[in-house]
């Protein structure tokens, strides 16, 4: 049950308030930029006091970063399940790159965010979108390794092919403000890169 502050309004629950913090963030950076942003701004589109918010982010790089790893497990995440959804490797292509497209239709400002930050250049950040991309293309490499018997460097190697090409892509798709249907653009670039990858033989 929630808590009543001294004003009489509802006292959101610690992890509710937090949710609602880095929503407003998201919002706000994607807008913005982040050297632009204001936490003025993000507490009151949050509808919180400033100090309520530095309560739980002291500055804006800790919320900034929250903001990134947030959204970084939700699609390493959503990654990874994909590649684990099916043995068939043609499938797995398939619902690797729709991982991604989906991503970006349920959460065009956080792709924007992970992918066209003003902020990559901090060391903190590109950390984090490193790891990222590492983590995704460790699952897709581990399918890879296996399959067609190639050494881990190599393997890895082309998952990082794999989905860096699914980012560029998507990252164009978005871009063009969806010109193609989700489904169009998911069919062309799976078709593309499972030509591809399905050219290594299999151990």
């Amino acid at each position: 049950m929630s808590t009543i502050d001294s004003s009489n309004k509802p006292r959101l629950p610690r992890d509710e308030r937090r949710a609602l913090l880095l929503s407003a963030a998201l919002e706000v950076f994607t807008a913005a930029g982040y050297h632009s942003a204001a936490m003025d701004e993000i507490a009151d589109r949050a509808n919180v006091s400033k100090p309520v918010l530095y309560q739980h982010f002291p500055s804006k790089l800790e919320l900034y970063l929250a903001v990134l790893d947030l959204h970084i497990d939700s699609l390493v995440f959503e990654i990874q399940r994909a590649i684990a959804s099916t043995p068939d490797n043609a499938n797995r292509v398939h619902a690797t790159v729709d991982a991604y497209f989906a991503f970006i239709e349920k959460e065009g400002e956080a792709f924007r965010l992970l992918f066209e930050s003003d902020m990559s250049v901090e060391p903190s950040v590109r950390e984090r979108l490193n790891r990222m991309t590492y983590d995704c293309a460790a699952a897709a490499s581990a399918v890879i390794s296996i399959d067609t018997g190639l050494p881990k460097e190599a393997s890895m190697l082309l998952g990082v092919g794999m989905i860096g090409y699914a980012q560029v892509t998507a990252r164009h798709w978005l871009d063009r403000d969806s010109a193609l249907t989700r489904e169009q653009a998911v069919e062309l670039v799976n078709n593309l890169m499972w030509r591809g990858i399905s050219g290594f033989p299999r151990n």
